[in-house]
């Protein structure tokens, strides 16, 4: 009987200890999130894939690499009813000049460096000393859809931020 009552003190303990163990995760659990959602927002934390981005730009033509972000990539409590991508991307060889050979250009580059909260991952990304320059014939306006397109001329980069890209 004895080694019963000293197996049942063994087991008491156990679960006192597991259940420390648990309430003491549980209390780190709130900061191990806290900085997880900070690690989400970090830099590179953005997508690569270019394919939505030739999709919602198709006069640009295939992309050689890209960073952007969406406004639906946080998991916020109230997501944005609108979606909005911003970022950078890169135009094949020769592209820029076609371009800018079939429509107007202006000196001309965005007026912040992706400060929006969800841009925040982009933030100090893209070309050195840019050359930005825009064309309102490339930028889309009206019907819900609102585009803004900067290109640098040195390196061939564009930078975007678009509302309802997709229509």
């Amino acid at each position: 009987m004895r080694g019963i009552a000293v197996e049942r003190r063994k087991l008491i303990g156990v679960g006192v200890g597991v259940g420390v163990g648990v309430g003491a995760g549980l209390a780190v659990l709130p900061a191990w999130w806290a900085l997880h959602q900070v690690a989400n927002v970090a830099k590179g934390d953005w997508h690569t894939d270019t394919a939505p981005l030739e999709q919602a730009f198709p006069l640009l033509g295939p992309l050689t690499d890209a960073k952007w972000v969406s406004s639906r990539d946080n998991d916020r409590d109230l997501p944005s009813p609108e979606l909005v991508i911003s970022g950078l991307a890169r135009l094949k060889p020769g592209k820029l000049a076609e371009l800018t050979a079939a429509h107007a250009f202006v000196s001309e580059g965005p007026a912040d460096d992706f400060s929006s909260w969800f841009e925040k991952p982009l933030k100090g990304e893209g070309p050195q000393n840019p050359q930005w320059i825009r064309s309102q014939e490339l930028d889309r306006d009206g019907s819900g859809h609102s585009t803004h397109l900067w290109f640098d001329r040195r390196s061939g980069t564009v930078r975007f931020r678009a509302l309802n890209p997709y229509g």
